[in-house]
């Protein structure tokens, strides 16, 4: 599988913020109120530092920059065994999931060329 462009990277991750909003506020308790938000900011903060790259750089491949992202691989796997539990509204449920899908491919992806750098 070809490595994620910057541009993906980009796309899939703001997506997945907006869907992580709508499951904030659908979220019963308190305890995955704090796990979305958790999630949610790691990934704002990651979008707002490739946002900082020239729109020039967006076909490069995707490098992981800040350390939350590089922490929160067990948070998206116990995040996607749990959906149905956190997240209400069906159709927040299946975007969600598929979100997650994508996202953690291109996390895994990082991951494993770290690993092969080490």
């Amino acid at each position: 599988m070809t490595p994620a462009k910057i541009s993906d990277a980009c796309t899939e991750f703001l997506s997945l913020i907006e869907v992580l909003d709508d499951a904030y506020w659908e979220a019963s308790t308190i305890t995955n109120k704090d796990t979305i938000y958790d999630v949610l900011s790691v990934f704002q903060q990651e979008v707002a530092e490739l946002n900082k790259l020239s729109i020039q750089d967006h076909h490069y491949p995707y490098e992981m920059i800040t350390e939350g992202i590089r922490q929160v691989s067990p948070k998206l796997h116990r995040l996607q065994a749990s959906v149905s539990q956190v997240v209400e509204r069906t159709q927040t449920q299946v975007r969600l999931r598929q979100l997650l899908k994508n996202v953690m491919l291109i996390i895994e992806q990082q991951a494993n060329r770290w690993s092969s750098h080490e």
